[in-house]
């Protein structure tokens, strides 16, 4: 059978280099599955969950933000921020969150607002990833 050879890569390292049977991508035109021999297709993407296939394994990837380029010879993710979704603490997650929302009420100025209302957008959409 055809395997996808998948990389992702974030600033920080490589996170995963490998050959797998799918993975879905959040574009930000929408979800977009890529399989072996995809045609080429370069896509931005939008903060969200990639789910990685393989055999009977699935891993999910919280990403934000970043690009997927789908070549013959694969997919590579280059991501802004990636985090595996089983290494997320959902009650840290939840302080985080919790902290974030207090420093969107207590900003004193607009940048300081918008800067925490990234924060809590981000966070957000860590645990929609979790919960999906």
């Amino acid at each position: 059978m055809d395997k996808l050879h998948f990389n992702l890569v974030s600033p920080e390292r490589e996170l995963f280099s490998g050959d797998v049977d799918q993975v879905t991508v959040p574009g930000t035109e929408g979800d977009f599955g890529v399989l072996p021999k995809h045609a080429p297709v370069m896509s931005a993407i939008r903060q969200g969950a990639i789910t990685i296939k393989d055999g009977g394994e699935t891993r999910r990837v919280f990403i934000r933000g970043g690009f997927a380029d789908v070549t013959p010879d694969g997919l590579t993710i280059l991501a802004e921020e990636a985090v595996d979704c089983a290494d997320i603490d959902p009650a840290k997650l939840d302080q985080d969150l919790q902290n974030a929302r207090e420093d969107v009420a207590d900003a004193k100025t607009d940048d300081t607002r918008r800067a925490a209302q990234i924060a809590v957008d981000r966070l957000e959409a860590m645990k929609a990833a979790l919960s999906a």
